[in-house]
């Protein structure tokens, strides 16, 4: 039985259309979730395995996705870690971490023990998705760290950026537990059954380009050479808003390479080097365009991306919720029809 096509287009082998997911694919767009989220806390469904695995098979049911991605959320591995958690209306909260002690508190999870429940959700989806491949994911360093330190999300990150530059060493600290963390959660999840996995620096888009050099590229190399399946399993690499420093992404790794919408899929291909496949770059806002803008949109992106070996078709960030699932359909209709017709 050949390889599926999203493997394929990670290894930058030839394909007979372009494979298409998108990033939170799975969640609070969907009315079936909804109905589920009316009965359950996000807690409750990021840990009942039973749960996470039927959101995690929603999309790939409904619109035929290329891959599945594992349900569940970034800053569970801070749970693991010895952080204290909660989900409100306004987003996630966590204990802020500023201080050395407080980094020297924080522990490498056994991600076995202390986040089964992720684990046995991949086997129970494994079970059921036949021939889709699965994406296992974590935050990167950075995008856990900022969290941490601010306590939540942020808009000007000055309390990481304060910590970064007058405490160096204890921010280094930080990335340090933070990468041994990640890299153990990739591991198991690999170790359970993802057949790719994806990490994502969300909020790395943030800092200058000499600030990524210095504060980030060492950690995020150290992070993929601690990938035990590399090789064997692709590693998607998502940057949003690194625009500004994407040769310095492709110098700390992965074997495809996730870039927002804000420069050209092209541009940002050869920025990055053709020895990575690539995955995107839809703007998300453009599932609200009328039918014929959004065909145009995807068209664009697929001729530019052009008939050479390694493009994923994705969003530029995830899913907003409001989206109609009738336009995600759309879009899913329309990249299998226009990249068949390309390729043909």
């Amino acid at each position: 039985m050949p390889e599926p096509l999203f493997l394929r287009a990670c290894w930058r082998e030839e394909v007979e259309r372009t494979p298409v997911w998108l990033m939170r694919q799975a969640g609070r767009y969907m009315r079936a979730y909804r109905e589920m989220r009316r009965r359950h806390s996000f807690m409750e469904l990021c840990k009942n395995p039973r749960l996470a695995a039927e959101i995690t098979l929603q999309p790939v049911r409904a619109f035929g996705m290329d891959a599945a991605i594992i349900f569940s959320d970034i800053l569970l591995i801070a749970e693991g870690m010895g952080v204290r958690l909660e989900y409100t209306r306004a987003g996630p909260r966590l204990e802020p971490l500023r201080t050395p002690e407080q980094v020297e508190s924080l522990r490498v999870p056994d991600v076995s023990t202390q986040m089964p429940y992720l684990l046995e959700a991949i086997k129970l989806v494994k079970q059921k998705l036949g021939s889709t491949p699965l994406i296992g994911f974590a935050g990167a360093p950075f995008t856990l760290a900022s969290y941490l330190i601010e306590g939540g999300t942020s808009r000007s990150f000055m309390q990481t950026k304060r910590l970064m530059f007058t405490s160096p060493g204890t921010f280094s600290e930080l990335m340090r537990r933070l990468t041994d963390a990640v890299a153990e959660l990739l591991n198991a999840q690999v170790e359970a059954g993802a057949d790719a996995l994806q990490v994502f620096d969300s909020w790395v888009g943030c800092l200058s380009p000499g600030d990524y050099e210095r504060y980030v590229l060492p950690h995020m190399r150290e992070l993929m050479s601690g990938i035990d399946a590399r090789g064997e399993v692709p590693v998607i690499h998502f940057v949003n808003q690194a625009g500004g420093f994407l040769e310095s992404v492709s110098r700390a790794g992965g074997d495809v390479i996730g870039v927002d919408w804000r420069v050209p899929i092209d541009i940002a291909w050869r920025r990055i080097g053709y020895g990575f496949g690539i995955q995107g770059n839809l703007d998300p806002m453009a599932l609200f365009a009328p039918e014929h803008e959004l065909e145009l949109r995807v068209e664009e992106v697929l001729e530019r991306a052009g008939a050479r070996p390694g493009h994923i078709f994705n969003l530029g960030h995830g899913v907003h919720r409001a989206t109609p699932e009738r336009r995600v359909r759309l879009l899913v209709e329309l990249v299998r029809r226009l990249s068949s017709r390309r390729a043909g």
